[in-house]
């Protein structure tokens, strides 16, 4: 038997709060999680700041990635399995693929990732192609097989088929990051049928359809997600923590590159700082590591450095008020000249953010290929986009949502201090947002 289809004497099970239980035969998937570099994913929180706002908050990549592979592991051997249209070669690879997708997140994800210019999904196919655990393991199975899992994480694999069950509209790591995080964070959003929606997938082609008699799933689905991004996923005040977050980092770099001598040196960055860093370094991140910082520069001199890294660790967040960029960005300057007359630094201490989301899209011609359209499969056989049928999906196809918002240290703008001037600067922010 080769190590491609080893399987385990006894299989293995986790219990999951989301699927029940997450069931792992085959050997290489067994290997896979007991690596270095998957093990490593316990230690990245799934959804980066917003414990500070839902105190359930605390679960990591690693069950949601175990999550996701129990779904694909369903799809190929319950739902797939003994269908033409599904090639059986394929299952290896796609479990694989579903399992390592997150690889290479970092602490506190995309935070981290905006500071220091860097993207999860290249440290993704660095430790699968790299000199890993992982890479070492997926070897044993082909010469080319590390290749294929990254193609197919990267959207690259010739498979489309593959790809959807991992990348697109309506697959398995949507499917379990909403539902995960809603049970989480205690809230109700995310909660769909899957039950349904996997009964009612089949392969196709290039693609992977739902019969039309689940098109109500589908759109239940898709409004739960509407609801994820804009209650828990963008919350205000889990932005806040992460414009805390960023401004933590980007002081840290000021600091070092000025010269700055540290009483809590930060080693683990260095080489972030001058971008010398190599996989070694960015797998040697956690955010145990970053919090460990943080509390040590709770007493650093600078009284930027100090503060910023007191209000991540004791939650003293910034308040925030609406922003409308394209009318209030003068306003933005002026408020910047107040916050230095104040004494108040607004490259760390007037923050503008944004988010936006996109529902659901039909593909357009040379936009995100992620954006390919949910196709049902009708009883005569014959295939429509999702939104051509459904006029929920359709009221919200194509449609982006942004909201923006100011961020600031409100305690520091009602202390005696220059009261003229704060008072000023709170009469701009109260008037209809700045």
């Amino acid at each position: 038997m080769s190590y491609a289809t080893s399987k385990l004497a006894e299989e293995k099970v986790f219990k999951d709060p989301v699927h029940r239980y997450i069931h792992v035969r085959d050997q290489v998937i067994w290997d896979l999680v007991n690596s270095r570099e998957f093990q490593r994913l316990r230690r990245i929180k799934q959804l980066g700041t917003s414990y500070l706002v839902f105190h359930g908050a605390e679960h990591s990549r690693f069950n949601h990635s175990l999550g996701v592979y129990e779904i694909v592991r369903r799809i190929s051997d319950d739902i797939f399995h003994g269908r033409p249209e599904w090639d059986e070669d394929e299952r290896l690879v796609v479990l694989c693929a579903a399992l390592l997708h997150d690889l290479g997140h970092g602490p506190f994800s995309h935070s981290f990732e905006k500071v220091f210019n860097v993207d999860h999904e290249v440290f993704t196919r660095e430790i699968l192609l790299g000199d890993t655990e992982v890479n070492r393991i997926l070897l044993k199975v082909a010469p080319d097989f590390p290749q294929k899992v990254a193609d197919v994480i990267a959207k690259t694999y010739t498979n489309k088929q593959v790809v959807s069950l991992i990348s697109s509209q309506i697959d398995a790591d949507r499917m379990d990051y909403l539902q995960r995080d809603a049970y989480y964070t205690g809230v109700s959003y995310g909660h769909f049928d899957m039950e349904r929606i996997l009964r009612v997938m089949r392969p196709m082609e290039d693609q992977v359809v739902i019969k039309s008699s689940g098109m109500h799933a589908v759109e239940d689905y898709i409004m739960s997600r509407y609801q994820m991004y804009w209650q828990v996923y963008f919350h205000p005040v889990a932005r806040s923590a992460e414009v805390i977050l960023r401004k933590i980092l980007q002081r840290a770099k000021e600091l070092s590159e000025s010269g700055y001598k540290f009483e809590q040196p930060p080693t683990h960055f260095k080489a972030f700082f001058n971008r010398s860093f190599t996989l070694k370094d960015y797998l040697a991140l956690d955010e145990g590591v970053l919090m460990t910082y943080f509390q040590l520069w709770m007493t650093e001199r600078d009284p930027i450095l100090s503060d910023l890294s007191d209000r991540f660790v004791n939650r003293r967040l910034f308040q925030y008020v609406d922003f409308d960029p394209g009318k209030d960005y003068r306003k933005l300057g002026e408020l910047g000249q107040l916050f230095r007359e104040a004494g108040i630094d607004p490259e760390y201490y007037l923050i503008d953010d944004s988010t936006s989301d996109l529902p659901y899209d039909f593909y357009r011609p040379g936009e995100e290929e992620e954006r390919l359209p949910i196709h049902l499969l009708m009883p005569t056989g014959d295939i429509k986009e999702l939104s051509r049928l459904s006029q929920i999906v359709d009221a919200i196809s194509g449609k982006r949502r942004t909201d923006y918002k100011l961020y600031f240290p409100a305690e520091l703008l009602i202390d005696g201090k220059k009261k003229a001037i704060k008072n000023q600067i709170l009469g701009m922010l109260r008037e209809g947002g700045v």
